[in-house]
């Protein structure tokens, strides 16, 4: 019979199951990364005249992979971030801190997910299956378990994680990633992340303070997050350049709307408060990853019918 502080407590458990499990996994942020993902995938089918009738299999494949080693980061973050958590106001209910997940269900868990998604994208390619356990590897190791407690480029690290999806994508389709589309959608991922989770920084900012989080703004103060926040940005509107081999409007659409997020972090943080301005430099990062890899996706599928 498993001990009583080991064993999923039923008394406690919510109404949905799938709930539990979808805030283990964070499914937002799998939803988010498998976006990315496609794009990568998309773009290879579309300059290696690859039709997606063709690959299939291979797509298929290469999303139910993602998901599941995506999933198991999370799920492998979580338990070991229980402490910080459970001090943080938007963690602190999380299943892993509230002990509806324990660590031993957890590990089997994310384990056997892990080992699920990696059997699965090795399948759709090797090579994809190399890129899933890189990002797995990048996220839990180095990330969550050095860098995030430790140094104020712990999302400079966390942020090669996070681009890994589109080189997951693209590898499923061709091996060939060092493709000028493969890697301007590599470093538009590790760039874009820069400024995003800066304004989550901040946003957050007293709550990463309590958890003894060493994030840029807690550490170093706004005015210098500001500063790099507006470095990557500039990078980022360099990086439109990579794309218009692949697609002129694309790198047009890029430039416009990084500029426009410059402009928006300059303006605002000299007019608003600093938690508004945080609040539209988050929105406006979603809104330019969202438009430019759904570009990018739509472009793909959409010209070789045209």
């Amino acid at each position: 019979m498993p001990n009583q502080s080991n064993a999923i407590s039923i008394e406690r458990f919510p109404t949905s199951v799938t709930k539990v499990l979808f805030e283990t996994i964070k499914i937002g942020i799998i939803k988010s990364n498998l976006i990315a993902m496609i794009a990568g995938l998309s773009m290879a089918t579309f300059v290696h005249h690859i039709s997606f009738f063709d690959k299939i299999g291979n797509i298929l494949l290469a999303l139910i992979g993602s998901s599941l080693v995506i999933g198991a980061a999370g799920i492998f973050n979580n338990l070991y971030d229980r402490d910080i958590d459970s001090i943080m106001k938007r963690t602190k209910n999380r299943p892993t801190v509230s002990g509806i997940i324990d660590v031993w269900s957890g590990l089997i868990m994310g384990i056997w997910i892990a080992v699920g998604g990696l059997v699965a994208l090795f399948m759709a390619s090797p090579l994809s299956a190399v890129f899933g356990f890189l990002g797995l590897f990048l996220y839990v190791v180095p990330y969550t378990m050095w860098t995030k407690r430790r140094t104020v480029y712990n999302t400079e690290v966390g942020s090669l994680s996070g681009a890994m999806p589109p080189l997951i994508g693209w590898a499923a389709i061709s091996p060939d990633v060092l493709h000028p589309g493969a890697i301007a959608l590599f470093l538009l991922m590790v760039i874009w992340q820069m400024p995003h989770f800066y304004a989550i920084a901040i946003r957050r900012m007293e709550e990463y303070r309590a958890a003894n989080i060493p994030m840029l703004p807690v550490a170093k103060g706004i005015r210098r997050t500001y500063l790099q926040m507006n470095v990557y940005l500039v990078a980022l509107l360099l990086c439109s350049i990579l794309f218009w081999s692949f697609n002129p409007y694309i790198a047009i659409a890029n430039a416009i709307l990084s500029l426009g997020w410059l402009i928006l972090s300059i303006n605002g943080y000299r007019k608003k408060q600093e938690d508004k301005w945080a609040r539209s430099m988050f929105i406006f990062s979603l809104n330019h990853i969202t438009v430019i890899l759904l570009m990018i996706v739509c472009y793909s599928i959409g010209a070789p019918l045209l």
